[in-house]
Protein backbone atom coordinates (compact mmCIF):
# COMPACT_ATOMS: atom_id res chain seq x y z
CA UNK A 1 0.00 0.00 0.00
CA UNK A 2 1.20 3.42 -1.29
CA UNK A 3 -1.58 5.65 -0.19
CA UNK A 4 -3.83 6.28 2.78
CA UNK A 5 -6.45 8.31 3.49
CA UNK A 6 -6.10 10.71 6.64
CA UNK A 7 -9.23 8.51 8.58
CA UNK A 8 -7.39 5.32 8.40
CA UNK A 9 -5.92 4.07 11.06
CA UNK A 10 -2.46 3.57 8.67
CA UNK A 11 -2.54 7.22 8.64
CA UNK A 12 -1.04 7.10 12.42
CA UNK A 13 2.10 5.59 12.04
CA UNK A 14 4.40 8.41 11.66
CA UNK A 15 6.89 6.24 10.77
CA UNK A 16 5.71 5.71 7.38
CA UNK A 17 3.63 9.13 6.98
CA UNK A 18 5.76 11.43 8.87
CA UNK A 19 4.61 14.82 11.53
CA UNK A 20 2.91 16.64 8.79
CA UNK A 21 0.15 13.74 8.22
CA UNK A 22 0.12 12.59 11.56
CA UNK A 23 -1.00 16.08 12.35
CA UNK A 24 -3.86 16.02 9.77
CA UNK A 25 -4.66 12.75 10.43
CA UNK A 26 -4.89 13.28 14.56
CA UNK A 27 -7.07 15.98 13.82
CA UNK A 28 -9.62 14.03 11.99
CA UNK A 29 -9.72 11.64 14.40
CA UNK A 30 -10.39 14.67 16.80
CA UNK A 31 -12.81 15.82 14.79
CA UNK A 32 -11.24 18.75 13.91
CA UNK A 33 -11.77 20.48 10.69
CA UNK A 34 -9.28 19.79 7.70
CA UNK A 35 -9.13 19.80 4.21
CA UNK A 36 -9.46 16.54 2.20
CA UNK A 37 -6.39 15.09 1.65
CA UNK A 38 -4.46 11.73 1.41
CA UNK A 39 -0.75 10.77 1.73
CA UNK A 40 1.35 8.41 0.03
CA UNK A 41 3.45 6.73 2.56
CA UNK A 42 6.82 6.83 3.23
CA UNK A 43 6.94 3.26 1.37
CA UNK A 44 6.85 4.85 -1.54
CA UNK A 45 9.82 7.05 -1.44
CA UNK A 46 11.50 3.71 -0.35
CA UNK A 47 10.62 1.77 -3.37
CA UNK A 48 11.49 5.01 -5.84
CA UNK A 49 15.49 5.06 -4.27
CA UNK A 50 15.79 1.59 -4.49
CA UNK A 51 15.34 1.48 -8.21
CA UNK A 52 18.19 0.32 -10.14
CA UNK A 53 21.32 1.35 -8.45
CA UNK A 54 20.25 4.72 -7.05
CA UNK A 55 21.52 4.08 -4.13
CA UNK A 56 24.77 3.32 -5.41
CA UNK A 57 25.28 6.25 -7.42
CA UNK A 58 23.91 8.63 -4.34
CA UNK A 59 26.19 6.89 -2.35
CA UNK A 60 29.20 8.45 -4.70
CA UNK A 61 27.69 11.70 -4.77
CA UNK A 62 27.91 11.88 -0.99
CA UNK A 63 31.06 10.33 -0.31
CA UNK A 64 32.82 13.01 -2.41
CA UNK A 65 31.87 15.51 -0.11
CA UNK A 66 35.00 15.91 1.71
CA UNK A 67 34.90 18.86 4.54
CA UNK A 68 31.89 19.32 6.23
CA UNK A 69 30.57 22.50 6.13
CA UNK A 70 31.71 23.18 2.87
CA UNK A 71 28.74 24.90 1.16
CA UNK A 72 29.79 24.62 -2.71
CA UNK A 73 30.62 21.34 -2.20
CA UNK A 74 27.03 20.59 -0.96
CA UNK A 75 25.34 22.71 -3.72
CA UNK A 76 27.36 20.46 -6.59
CA UNK A 77 26.03 17.59 -4.46
CA UNK A 78 22.75 18.86 -4.97
CA UNK A 79 23.40 19.39 -8.71
CA UNK A 80 24.95 16.22 -9.10
CA UNK A 81 21.96 14.17 -7.17
CA UNK A 82 19.42 15.73 -8.96
CA UNK A 83 20.50 14.93 -12.46
CA UNK A 84 20.41 11.05 -10.94
CA UNK A 85 16.98 11.50 -9.62
CA UNK A 86 15.86 14.08 -11.81
CA UNK A 87 15.73 11.82 -14.61
CA UNK A 88 13.91 9.09 -13.02
CA UNK A 89 10.42 8.67 -12.77
CA UNK A 90 8.11 7.34 -9.87
CA UNK A 91 7.84 3.11 -9.99
CA UNK A 92 4.52 2.44 -11.82
CA UNK A 93 3.07 0.82 -9.08
CA UNK A 94 3.68 3.46 -7.04
CA UNK A 95 1.76 6.17 -10.01
CA UNK A 96 -0.74 4.26 -10.09
CA UNK A 97 -2.16 4.37 -6.41
CA UNK A 98 -1.28 7.89 -6.80
CA UNK A 99 -3.54 8.47 -9.54
CA UNK A 100 -6.28 6.02 -8.17
CA UNK A 101 -6.15 8.24 -4.40
CA UNK A 102 -5.68 11.52 -6.31
CA UNK A 103 -9.20 10.40 -8.65
CA UNK A 104 -11.05 9.57 -5.28
CA UNK A 105 -10.21 13.20 -4.40
CA UNK A 106 -11.79 14.49 -6.98
CA UNK A 107 -14.61 12.63 -7.13
CA UNK A 108 -15.57 13.26 -2.99
CA UNK A 109 -14.87 17.14 -3.56
CA UNK A 110 -17.23 17.04 -6.67
CA UNK A 111 -14.35 18.80 -8.45
CA UNK A 112 -12.77 17.60 -11.51
CA UNK A 113 -8.88 18.04 -11.36
CA UNK A 114 -8.88 19.20 -8.10
CA UNK A 115 -6.39 21.81 -7.39
CA UNK A 116 -4.25 20.72 -4.34
CA UNK A 117 -1.43 21.23 -2.29
CA UNK A 118 1.15 18.71 -2.27
CA UNK A 119 3.39 18.68 1.23
CA UNK A 120 6.35 17.44 2.08
CA UNK A 121 5.81 15.54 5.28
CA UNK A 122 9.29 14.08 6.08
CA UNK A 123 9.26 10.84 8.27
CA UNK A 124 12.53 12.73 10.82
CA UNK A 125 10.18 16.18 10.76
CA UNK A 126 9.15 18.15 13.16
CA UNK A 127 10.10 16.39 16.28
CA UNK A 128 11.09 18.22 19.49
CA UNK A 129 15.02 17.45 19.14
CA UNK A 130 15.26 17.69 15.57
CA UNK A 131 13.16 20.25 13.57
CA UNK A 132 12.98 19.92 9.78
CA UNK A 133 9.90 21.92 9.39
CA UNK A 134 10.75 24.89 6.83
CA UNK A 135 13.57 22.45 5.17
CA UNK A 136 11.41 20.49 2.43
CA UNK A 137 9.22 21.46 -0.36
CA UNK A 138 5.25 22.18 -0.52
CA UNK A 139 3.60 23.73 -3.35
CA UNK A 140 -0.32 24.86 -3.95
CA UNK A 141 -2.37 24.76 -6.70
CA UNK A 142 -1.10 21.45 -8.34
CA UNK A 143 -3.84 20.24 -11.37
CA UNK A 144 -4.20 17.26 -12.46
CA UNK A 145 -2.79 13.71 -12.52
CA UNK A 146 0.51 14.90 -14.07
CA UNK A 147 1.20 17.10 -12.13
CA UNK A 148 0.77 15.41 -8.90
CA UNK A 149 3.14 12.48 -9.48
CA UNK A 150 6.15 15.21 -10.55
CA UNK A 151 5.78 17.59 -7.21
CA UNK A 152 5.61 13.85 -5.33
CA UNK A 153 8.57 13.61 -7.20
CA UNK A 154 9.97 16.66 -6.63
CA UNK A 155 9.75 16.30 -2.47
CA UNK A 156 11.13 13.33 -2.77
CA UNK A 157 14.05 15.20 -4.36
CA UNK A 158 14.19 18.06 -1.81
CA UNK A 159 15.27 15.40 0.69
CA UNK A 160 18.92 15.88 -1.08
CA UNK A 161 18.61 20.08 -1.20
CA UNK A 162 22.03 21.58 -0.31
CA UNK A 163 20.71 23.17 2.99
CA UNK A 164 18.96 19.78 3.90
CA UNK A 165 22.12 18.10 2.97
CA UNK A 166 23.92 20.36 5.01
CA UNK A 167 22.24 20.43 7.85
CA UNK A 168 22.03 16.45 8.32
CA UNK A 169 25.72 16.67 8.67
CA UNK A 170 26.01 19.40 11.00
CA UNK A 171 23.38 17.14 13.21
CA UNK A 172 25.57 14.25 12.49
CA UNK A 173 22.43 12.55 10.91
CA UNK A 174 22.28 9.96 8.66
CA UNK A 175 20.23 11.49 5.05
CA UNK A 176 18.79 7.99 4.52
CA UNK A 177 16.94 7.63 8.21
CA UNK A 178 14.81 11.04 6.13
CA UNK A 179 12.40 9.10 4.50
CA UNK A 180 9.78 11.32 2.61
CA UNK A 181 6.23 11.13 2.86
CA UNK A 182 3.73 13.79 0.93
CA UNK A 183 0.49 14.92 1.87
CA UNK A 184 -2.21 15.69 -1.44
CA UNK A 185 -4.80 17.81 -0.26
CA UNK A 186 -7.54 20.10 -1.28
CA UNK A 187 -6.52 23.62 -1.96
CA UNK A 188 -8.32 25.81 0.50
CA UNK A 189 -9.48 29.20 -1.07
CA UNK A 190 -8.40 31.52 1.48
CA UNK A 191 -10.00 34.59 2.11
CA UNK A 192 -6.97 34.85 5.10
CA UNK A 193 -4.65 32.37 6.60
CA UNK A 194 -1.97 32.23 8.76
CA UNK A 195 -0.40 30.77 11.80
CA UNK A 196 -1.32 29.89 15.04
CA UNK A 197 0.99 29.51 18.54
CA UNK A 198 -0.11 27.85 21.49
CA UNK A 199 2.66 29.30 23.78
CA UNK A 200 3.98 33.15 23.14
CA UNK A 201 6.65 32.37 20.44
CA UNK A 202 8.71 35.72 21.71
CA UNK A 203 8.62 35.20 25.67
CA UNK A 204 7.56 31.45 26.29
CA UNK A 205 4.28 32.56 28.04
CA UNK A 206 2.00 29.55 28.09
CA UNK A 207 -0.76 31.25 28.95
CA UNK A 208 -1.39 33.31 26.10
CA UNK A 209 -2.42 31.80 22.04
CA UNK A 210 -0.41 34.20 19.33
CA UNK A 211 -2.31 34.32 16.11
CA UNK A 212 -0.67 36.14 12.85
CA UNK A 213 -2.41 36.37 9.36
CA UNK A 214 -2.95 38.26 5.95
CA UNK A 215 -5.43 38.14 3.40
CA UNK A 216 -4.93 35.18 0.98
CA UNK A 217 -2.76 31.96 1.45
CA UNK A 218 -0.40 31.76 4.32
CA UNK A 219 2.50 31.55 2.50
CA UNK A 220 3.05 35.32 2.46
CA UNK A 221 3.26 34.92 6.41
CA UNK A 222 5.46 32.11 6.72
CA UNK A 223 7.42 33.58 3.62
CA UNK A 224 7.91 37.11 5.47
CA UNK A 225 6.93 38.65 3.22
CA UNK A 226 4.15 40.88 4.80
CA UNK A 227 4.07 42.13 8.13
CA UNK A 228 1.01 40.04 9.16
CA UNK A 229 -1.99 40.84 11.44
CA UNK A 230 -1.27 39.65 15.02
CA UNK A 231 -3.38 38.56 17.79
CA UNK A 232 -2.73 37.57 21.33
CA UNK A 233 -5.57 35.69 22.98
CA UNK A 234 -5.82 35.03 26.90
CA UNK A 235 -6.26 30.81 27.55
CA UNK A 236 -8.16 31.74 30.79
CA UNK A 237 -11.41 33.26 29.99
CA UNK A 238 -10.71 32.80 25.75
CA UNK A 239 -10.42 36.87 25.27
CA UNK A 240 -8.82 38.92 22.76
CA UNK A 241 -6.23 41.07 24.23
CA UNK A 242 -4.43 42.28 21.71
CA UNK A 243 -4.92 43.28 18.49
CA UNK A 244 -1.70 45.06 16.10
CA UNK A 245 -2.53 45.99 12.38
CA UNK A 246 0.01 44.91 9.85
CA UNK A 247 1.28 46.01 6.72
CA UNK A 248 -0.50 43.47 4.61
CA UNK A 249 0.23 45.01 0.67
CA UNK A 250 0.37 41.92 -0.66
CA UNK A 251 -0.93 38.93 -0.71
CA UNK A 252 -1.22 35.42 -2.60
CA UNK A 253 -4.51 34.16 -4.02
CA UNK A 254 -3.20 31.52 -5.78
CA UNK A 255 0.19 29.67 -4.99
CA UNK A 256 1.67 31.18 -7.73
CA UNK A 257 2.29 34.96 -7.48
CA UNK A 258 2.61 37.50 -5.20
CA UNK A 259 -0.47 40.31 -6.19
CA UNK A 260 -1.28 43.47 -4.34
CA UNK A 261 -4.03 43.87 -1.93
CA UNK A 262 -7.01 46.55 -2.33
CA UNK A 263 -6.28 49.99 -0.67
CA UNK A 264 -9.62 49.17 1.46
CA UNK A 265 -8.57 46.10 2.38
CA UNK A 266 -4.99 47.16 3.55
CA UNK A 267 -6.14 48.85 6.71
CA UNK A 268 -8.54 46.45 8.29
CA UNK A 269 -8.18 43.49 10.40
CA UNK A 270 -8.05 40.36 7.94
CA UNK A 271 -9.80 38.06 10.95
CA UNK A 272 -13.09 38.91 12.72
CA UNK A 273 -12.83 38.56 16.88
CA UNK A 274 -15.16 35.69 16.27
CA UNK A 275 -12.56 33.98 13.93
CA UNK A 276 -9.72 34.42 16.01
CA UNK A 277 -11.19 33.10 19.69
CA UNK A 278 -12.59 29.59 17.38
CA UNK A 279 -9.39 29.60 16.32
CA UNK A 280 -8.16 30.04 19.62
CA UNK A 281 -10.23 27.12 20.89
CA UNK A 282 -9.21 24.50 18.27
CA UNK A 283 -5.87 25.55 19.85
CA UNK A 284 -6.54 24.65 23.32
CA UNK A 285 -8.02 21.43 21.70
CA UNK A 286 -4.86 20.20 20.03
CA UNK A 287 -2.84 21.17 22.91
CA UNK A 288 -4.79 19.36 24.96
CA UNK A 289 -4.67 16.14 22.64
CA UNK A 290 -0.79 16.23 22.18
CA UNK A 291 0.17 16.87 25.52
CA UNK A 292 2.18 20.42 24.64
CA UNK A 293 2.21 23.37 22.89
CA UNK A 294 1.44 23.33 19.19
CA UNK A 295 2.29 25.34 15.94
CA UNK A 296 -0.85 25.53 13.80
CA UNK A 297 -1.35 26.63 10.68
CA UNK A 298 -4.65 27.46 9.60
CA UNK A 299 -7.18 29.15 6.65
CA UNK A 300 -10.30 30.81 6.07
CA UNK A 301 -11.91 28.98 3.30
CA UNK A 302 -13.75 31.77 0.81
CA UNK A 303 -15.77 29.10 -0.63
CA UNK A 304 -17.41 27.87 2.50
CA UNK A 305 -19.77 29.57 4.89
CA UNK A 306 -19.09 31.37 7.89
CA UNK A 307 -19.43 28.64 10.72
CA UNK A 308 -18.01 25.94 8.54
CA UNK A 309 -15.15 28.67 6.78
CA UNK A 310 -12.49 27.36 9.46
CA UNK A 311 -9.71 24.97 8.40
CA UNK A 312 -6.55 23.72 9.98
CA UNK A 313 -3.69 22.85 7.77
CA UNK A 314 -1.05 21.26 10.19
CA UNK A 315 -0.43 21.11 13.37
CA UNK A 316 2.89 20.10 14.93
CA UNK A 317 4.77 20.61 18.45
CA UNK A 318 5.93 23.57 18.87
CA UNK A 319 10.18 23.72 19.14
CA UNK A 320 11.36 27.17 20.22
CA UNK A 321 10.63 26.87 23.39
CA UNK A 322 10.76 22.91 23.86
CA UNK A 323 14.59 22.62 24.79
CA UNK A 324 15.39 26.53 25.53
CA UNK A 325 18.16 26.70 28.22
CA UNK A 326 17.48 30.79 28.10
CA UNK A 327 15.15 33.77 27.29
CA UNK A 328 15.83 34.71 23.22
CA UNK A 329 16.65 38.27 22.56
CA UNK A 330 13.92 39.19 20.17
CA UNK A 331 12.82 42.75 18.49
CA UNK A 332 8.86 42.96 20.72
CA UNK A 333 7.54 45.16 17.92
CA UNK A 334 8.69 42.66 14.85
CA UNK A 335 6.53 39.76 13.26
CA UNK A 336 6.69 36.13 15.36
CA UNK A 337 7.62 34.92 11.55
CA UNK A 338 10.59 36.96 11.70
CA UNK A 339 11.76 35.92 14.70
CA UNK A 340 11.74 32.38 14.25
CA UNK A 341 13.37 32.61 10.54
CA UNK A 342 15.99 34.36 13.04
CA UNK A 343 16.07 32.23 15.35
CA UNK A 344 16.75 29.24 12.27
CA UNK A 345 19.11 31.02 10.86
CA UNK A 346 21.18 32.15 14.63
CA UNK A 347 20.98 35.71 13.84
CA UNK A 348 18.82 36.62 17.00
CA UNK A 349 21.37 35.33 19.43
CA UNK A 350 18.73 32.75 20.56
CA UNK A 351 18.93 29.24 21.98
CA UNK A 352 16.83 27.79 18.92
CA UNK A 353 19.40 28.16 16.53
CA UNK A 354 21.48 25.89 18.58
CA UNK A 355 19.02 23.68 19.64
CA UNK A 356 17.21 23.42 16.34
CA UNK A 357 18.14 23.40 12.85
CA UNK A 358 10.30 26.00 10.41
CA UNK A 359 6.48 26.56 7.46
CA UNK A 360 5.44 25.15 5.78
CA UNK A 361 7.52 24.53 3.90
CA UNK A 362 9.74 26.17 3.01
CA UNK A 363 8.34 27.16 0.30
CA UNK A 364 6.24 26.79 2.58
Amino acid sequence: MYTTELADEACRDVREVGGKALGLAEMVADELPVSPAFTVVAAAYRAFLAQGDLRAQLDGILGNIAKPGDGAAYDKAERDILAVLGQTPLPSDVADQVRTSYEKLCRDTGVPDVAVAVRSSATAEDSVATSFAGEFETWVDIVGTADVLEHVRKCYLSVFSSRVLSYVAMKEIDPYSIEMAVVIQKTVRARAAGVMFTISPTSGDRSKIVLEANWGLGLSVVGGEVTPDRYVVEKVGLVVAERIMGDKRVEYRRGDALVEVPEDRRDAFCLTDAEVLALARFGKRLERLHGGAQDIEFAVDEELPDGSNLVLLQCRPETVWSNARRGPVFDPGGSVMSWISGSITGTNGGTYGAVDATHTSSTH
